[in-house]
């Protein structure tokens, strides 16, 4: 697949937007929780290039292999603590918001979790993410070469 257009030529400014608020996300989310929300969110929209980002990000940062390909099967995995199923499973929900929306007990167990601006943060670095996949996926950004 060739990639269709190059928005960041296109419309500069409205990239550079996207730029600042995921510079904003990463200072103000933890890692890894940052790249688990970002590799599931891709993985649920299917974006190629984020998937193969966030997967490279992840392993070069230390995070166990093995645990990065558990990602998409996190529910069944013994490897993931309560704070990063807690972000996961908010990742789905919002990343999915059509279907069910964010329903209470996950919401109150998010706010438990991270506190008032740390969900706000959370659900700002998810949205973020989402954006990013609309903006990879219809112009077929392609991950670098094997």
């Amino acid at each position: 697949m060739t990639e269709r257009i190059q928005i960041p030529a296109l419309a500069a400014e409205g990239y550079r937007t996207i730029v600042k608020l995921d510079g904003y996300v990463g200072r103000n989310i933890e890692e890894p929780l940052g790249d688990l929300i970002k590799l599931r969110a891709s993985q649920i929209n299917g974006c190629t290039y984020c998937v193969d980002m966030h997967s490279v990000d992840l392993q070069g940062r230390g995070f166990p292999l093995r645990k990065v390909f558990a990602v998409s099967a996190w529910r069944e995995s013994p490897w993931f603590d309560e704070r990063e199923r807690t972000a996961l499973e908010l990742t789905e929900a919002v990343t999915l918001i059509h279907e069910d929306g964010v329903p209470d007990e996950l919401y109150e167990r998010a706010l438990a979790e991270f506190g008032e601006e740390g969900l706000a943060n959370m659900l700002l670095a998810i949205a973020t993410i989402n954006v990013w996949n609309r903006v990879a996926i219809p112009t077929r950004m392609q991950p670098p070469s094997l």
